[in-house]
């Protein structure tokens, strides 16, 4: 795990390094850059919400729920058991 903190910390430093090496025309362009792209990207997430919800298609069935199924009754009955064995300390 340290050397993946390693790493991650060194990949960040090396960026921050390049970053500061540019000159301030460029980071400003570059910051409008990707400010643009996330403005564009979430216009269209929110065009893409707006028009599937506006659906006349867009339906939601809600049905009655028959009961609990046997499957987690057997699984919380086996999870129990091991639980409440005794254990010597």
């Amino acid at each position: 795990m340290k050397k993946l903190r390693d790493k991650i910390e060194h990949f960040v430093l090396t960026t921050e390094n390049h970053w500061k090496t540019l000159s301030v025309a460029k980071q400003r362009l570059l910051t409008k850059v990707f400010f643009g792209s996330y403005c564009l990207l979430t216009v269209i997430v929110l065009i893409y919400v707006i028009v599937s919800t506006g659906q006349k298609s867009n339906t939601m069935s809600i049905d009655h729920i028959d009961g609990i199924s046997t499957k987690l009754i057997e699984k919380a009955s086996e999870q129990n058991d091991l639980t409440e064995s005794p254990i010597k300390k």
